[in-house]
């Protein structure tokens, strides 16, 4: 990925000083860059699951990832958060909960439904994974100075809340 001019950060204005070319330029390296993020991203949650449990799926992970963040959920709120079927959420949580890694109890709110939330062994697994993820992102990012990570996080975080 080419440097950033200082005329192209300071300005702050979309396409302020750049040609319609030079847009479609950057535009295009960027895309090639979240690919391969994106690449990385599935490899590192596969690896990632597979040390949680060796029988654990990426998928399924992200599900665990959910509960472990939000709390205990009713399925179908997974299943809309996630943008999947709820029959298909149902059969991964099933899946979490004979791995051990999940467990269903009331809902406080309405004795009929069911809340998934973490195991204990669930929370350990994760927490040892995500430790061990944790200090491998510091070695990746030794060679780093300080103000690329803030800068880094800044435009991660610009990235991540557009819609």
């Amino acid at each position: 990925m080419s440097e950033a001019r200082p005329e192209d950060v300071s300005t702050g204005e979309a396409g302020a000083g750049a040609s319609d070319e030079e847009r479609d330029s950057a535009t295009a390296e960027v895309e090639q860059e979240l690919a391969m993020m994106f690449r990385r991203a599935r490899k590192m949650s596969s690896s990632v699951a597979t040390e949680v449990h060796p029988e654990l799926d990426p998928a399924s992970y992200s599900l665990l990832l959910m509960v472990a963040d939000s709390g205990p959920l009713r399925a179908m709120d997974m299943a809309e958060r996630i943008g999947l079927d709820k029959s298909t959420v149902s059969r991964q949580i099933a899946n979490l909960v004979r791995l051990g890694l999940l467990r269903r109890v009331p809902d406080p709110e309405d004795g009929r439904a069911r809340l998934v939330q973490l195991s204990d062994s669930g929370r350990a697994r994760l927490d040892e994974a995500r430790e061990r993820r944790s200090r491998r992102l510091r070695a990746d990012f030794a060679q780093w100075s300080t103000a690329d990570l803030h800068q880094f996080a800044r435009l991660l975080g610009k990235l991540n809340s557009m819609e």
